[in-house]
């Protein structure tokens, strides 16, 4: 008896992770159009790169950024995955820069090598930082998986999105933030 109500513990225990993954975006993913959100913090504590070397905020100055948070065994994360790789592939030449930043939900998401896998699986070309310690994770205030957030050329934060869908708003408000000049 004792064996049999642990095991339901530990498999609640499981449904409970798999749904705060996807309860979010379940009910209705959260989007913020353009505001301003103050200046985005910067990316810490990255264990590895892939696709680049080392980015910062401050050497992405003068590039609209999609900073992007995702695990690659979650679902919705998964499920957005072909949407930032073509705004990557489409507005890369235009100043947009996306920034994958992989903060894992489950041990095994922590080995490089199978973030490695992952990337290559999905056939993303843009860079990808390994955020195991969740510094970046913290630095942004971040709660969700997917969630996203857009940085205009002047370093700050113009929009968040938590969950999947609104990709059509998101996409026009990347158009409009390559729009805007640069300042000076």
């Amino acid at each position: 008896m004792t064996m049999r109500l642990s095991q339901l513990k530990t498999m609640l225990a499981q449904l409970g992770l798999m749904l705060a993954c996807s309860s979010f975006a379940m009910s209705g993913a959260r989007s913020e159009t353009l505001g301003d959100f103050g200046p985005a913090p910067e990316i810490a504590g990255i264990q590895q790169w892939f696709n680049s070397p080392a980015l910062s905020m401050a050497s992405l100055r003068g590039k609209v950024v999609l900073i992007d948070f995702w695990t690659y065994s979650c679902i919705n994360c998964i499920r957005t995955l072909p949407y930032v790789s073509k705004w990557h592939e489409r507005y890369k030449g235009q100043g947009l820069v996306v920034v994958g930043v992989h903060t894992p939900e489950f041990p095994y998401e922590r080995e490089a090598r199978n973030l490695a896998t992952a990337i290559q699986r999905f056939g993303l070309s843009y860079p990808v930082a390994q955020d195991n310690r969740y510094l970046t994770w913290r630095n942004y205030d971040n709660q969700y998986w997917p969630a996203s957030y857009l940085v205009d050329r002047q370093g700050k934060i113009r929009m968040k999105h938590a969950g999947e869908g609104n990709y059509e708003e998101i996409e026009r408000a990347i158009r409009q933030l390559l729009a805007e000049p640069v300042a000076r």
